[in-house]
């Protein structure tokens, strides 16, 4: 590509990304258009620094984070204020993202399956507190000496307090050999992951598992008689309003022109645009942020006792009541912020991320999916919303104090931390100093600027609660970096 066409292309982008605003700008009230801009203008970390408040725009993030397309919707007083869609759903074939661009919901799916799972329960099908092979027919949970005789509940597995293996699924590319759910639970061949098992006996205490939310879709099957996605849609997206989503596995060719492509921290295509979850409860929701605001919104109304599309205010309230652990609620997680509740969740499959959250009162709340691998952007994005909505406790930066050096004293830092493929550089650039990390499996693709606090300690803006640490020896040269007081990356080279 020549630079002439490299130039094109970035004003052709500019434009887009201003034309999709623009577009929806007509449909919406001057003071909606306001609030919109001052979302996409005050973007900002969980770590201020002292007397240099730092605020980002919406653009300029997503080209830090190599995010192709953003999709986000806010909630106020009960109803969805706005929606919009930036930058490509799809890059290489210029599809832009709308409002009914469908991404990948990841673990968000788990929400929508708890309130299918509770639906179950308050007809009388399921019982919360019983044993989970009373309802298990076409498999049976291989309790072992693990479990130490204790039972697993439906609450255990809604709550991630039944002791269980598998974290999360990693899906598969298209052409690949689809497991049947009793091979993933099995951890039978073609299933890419484990067998779900127990690691400890359940009710002790937190541990999160997508392996049991398996097991959920797998009771709804059981004791429906349904496919899992036809129960849910039936029971759960159309009541209410959801109508673009699905928990389909692959896609439905009617969907096939609305899914977005998922990407990695790099920029790079997900290998056949996207992978395919069997794991549906798990991992196998399709949606966009209007659909899900709808589910947060029939929630709060719920609970308000103001409506009862699928759930009663009772079965509401004990789905956002935290089970064991003080967070980890019903297929939703509880954060109290001095007093102020918030229901939410987050999801992540490959090459997309998401995630939502309400308030318990008030009726706000905002849903963020993207088609990239990092998780910063919609924390910067949900941050931006809380502030220009004014939520009650919602941002309370983290102020610290910086201590600057000059040029030549930075320069001993830079160099390379780490080992195989797992490697933290450290580069000096004209504006200070920087930690460059390219990691697709945690961290993402970052380059965030060093903030130190004496000679040896420093923080980055985007990551609060994190504390580095160079490590130097007894002559006083740099030899590691630590992170969190966990992982200790030796230097490998200057």
């Amino acid at each position: 590509m020549t630079i002439k066409i490299k130039k094109i292309k970035s004003v052709i982008i500019l434009l887009f990304f201003c034309n999709q605003v623009c577009s929806l700008y007509g449909q919406s009230s001057k003071e909606i258009q306001s609030k919109i801009k001052q979302v996409e203008n005050n973007l900002s970390p969980w770590v201020q620094v002292e007397n240099k408040p730092q605020k980002w725009t919406l653009k300029e993030r997503m080209k830090f984070y190599h995010a192709n397309g953003v999709s986000i919707a806010v909630i106020k007083d009960y109803k969805i204020q706005w929606a919009t869609g930036y930058g490509w759903a799809d890059s290489l074939e210029q599809k832009p993202v709308t409002i009914q661009t469908l991404f990948q919901a990841g673990s968000n799916s788990k929400s929508l399956n708890a309130v299918g799972i509770l639906k179950l329960v308050q007809e009388g099908k399921l019982n919360l507190n019983a044993d989970i092979n009373d309802y298990l027919k076409t498999w049976k949970f291989p309790y072992d000496s693990l479990s130490k005789g204790k039972k697993i509940t439906i609450a255990n597995l809604l709550s991630h307090s039944a002791g269980l293996t598998v974290h999360g699924f990693g899906g598969y590319e298209k052409g690949d050999t689809i497991p049947t759910i009793l091979q993933i639970l099995n951890g039978q061949k073609p299933a890419n992951s484990e067998a779900v098992r127990s690691a400890y006996e359940p009710s002790l205490k937190y541990e999160y598992s997508g392996g049991g939310t398996t097991i959920l879709q797998l009771i709804i099957q059981d004791v429906t008689g349904k496919p899992y996605d036809e129960y849910m849609w039936e029971n759960v997206l159309k009541p209410l309003g959801m109508t673009y989503s699905s928990y389909t596995q692959p896609p439905s060719k009617e969907k096939i022109k609305l899914l977005a492509t998922g990407y990695y921290n790099d920029g790079k295509e997900v290998k056949g645009k996207y992978h395919i979850y069997p794991e549906q409860a798990a991992a196998g929701l399709w949606t966009n942020p209007t659909d899900l605001a709808k589910y947060v919104i029939e929630t709060q109304l719920s609970l308000a006792g103001k409506s009862q599309k699928v759930l009663s205010k009772e079965m509401t309230k004990l789905r956002l009541t935290p089970y064991i652990d003080s967070k980890a609620a019903l297929g939703v997680f509880i954060i109290d912020k001095n007093g102020v509740k918030n229901f939410q969740h987050g999801g992540v499959d490959e090459g997309f991320v998401s995630q939502y959250i309400g308030t318990f009162e008030g009726g706000n709340g905002v849903v963020v999916m993207t088609n990239t691998y990092n998780t910063d952007l919609f924390d910067e994005i949900i941050r931006s919303v809380a502030l220009i909505y004014d939520w009650r406790n919602a941002y309370t930066p983290e102020i610290r104090k910086e201590v600057y050096f000059k040029d030549n004293e930075l320069q001993p830092y830079s160099g390379k931390y780490g080992s195989g493929d797992f490697i933290w550089s450290v580069i000096k650039k004209e504006d200070g100093i920087y930690l460059s990390i390219n990691d697709n499996q945690y961290w993402g693709t970052c380059m965030w600027k060093i903030h130190f606090t004496n000679d040896n300690n420093f923080f980055v803006t985007e990551r609060g609660n994190c504390e580095f640490l160079f490590v130097r020896d007894t002559s006083g040269k740099i030899t590691a970096l630590n992170w969190n007081n966990e992982d200790i990356l030796k230097r490998v080279e200057k």
